[in-house]
């Protein structure tokens, strides 16, 4: 087995992350009677990283033979880790393209998300509709004035090629691969440190994710809330999937932890951790 390696905090309880995903306990959900144990393998999007850490909380709080991991790698290598039989459960803050599903994946929506467009707190920008966004990433405005804002340069920042955040965002605003990044970042907490660190950079962000370092911006008059994610009113959101194999079975403890995650008992922790349960 492999090591872990990092630790992750979620209240009072750590969820161990395992870089690489480990290789998950195979043991069928079919096998065996009383009390569960072994491990349950996560791994993929950053930004499921509030939600799922509840959640893995909870479970292993309620289930104390069973290890709870979570690698966050991103959501095409959380896809890629349960296709090659890595992990468990991957982790997508995007819907399964065609081609993945074609190689045997299944998604489960899990929750809606937000995603935030947000800017430093000092900037006077409070909302924008969602073509000047768009015209913002595309390069076509390239100085905050020209918004209401102060005169200086929009920096732009975003995801990596690959994040599932990237390409929620990317896909809404109708930028696929005309976004003018300045920079590329590979994770959600890393958009939101730089922003929160630049007056004239914007971003995007889970909202389940956002803190009081940064401002989210209303769209169309809209601001991102759970609320306006549930009713749809605000433009900017995306599926938080579960994704397994079409064909696989999972083990007794995976299998225990997706009926879980999956079921009314978990909309409250899902909720609280500033998402909108898909149930």
């Amino acid at each position: 087995m492999r090591k872990a390696m990092g630790v992750i905090m979620a209240a009072s309880l750590m969820l161990t992350v395992l870089f690489g995903c480990g290789q998950a306990d195979n043991t069928p959900a079919s096998s065996g009677a009383g009390a569960v144990s072994g491990t349950v393998a996560t791994d993929g999007s950053t930004s499921m990283e509030k939600v799922i850490g509840a959640l893995g909380e909870q479970f292993m709080s309620d289930n104390s033979g069973i290890n709870f991991t979570y690698n966050p790698t991103g959501s095409g290598s959380g896809i890629t880790a349960v296709e090659e039989g890595r992990c468990d459960i991957g982790l997508s803050s995007r819907s399964l393209k065609d081609e993945e599903k074609a190689k045997g994946l299944t998604e489960t929506v899990l929750a809606l998300d937000g995603i935030a467009v947000i800017v430093h707190p000092d900037n006077p920008v409070s909302d924008l509709d969602l073509e000047t966004v768009a015209k913002i990433y595309r390069g076509e405005i390239v100085n905050w004035s020209e918004v209401g804002g102060t005169d200086a340069e929009i920096v732009l920042i975003g995801r990596e090629a690959g994040s599932g955040t990237r390409d929620g965002f990317e896909s809404i605003t109708q930028t696929a691969d005309s976004c003018q990044y300045r920079q590329e970042l590979t994770s959600t907490g890393d958009v939101i440190t730089t922003v929160a660190n630049n007056p004239g950079a914007i971003g995007y962000a889970s909202l389940a994710s956002v803190k009081d370092t940064v401002k989210p911006l209303s769209i169309g008059g809209t601001a991102p809330a759970e609320a306006t994610v549930k009713d749809g009113s605000y433009a900017v959101q995306r599926p938080f999937v579960l994704v397994t194999k079409s064909d696989g079975q999972l083990s007794a403890a995976a299998q225990k932890f997706f009926d879980y995650a999956t079921s009314d008992a978990a909309n409250d922790i899902i909720s609280k951790a500033g998402a909108v349960p898909a149930n």
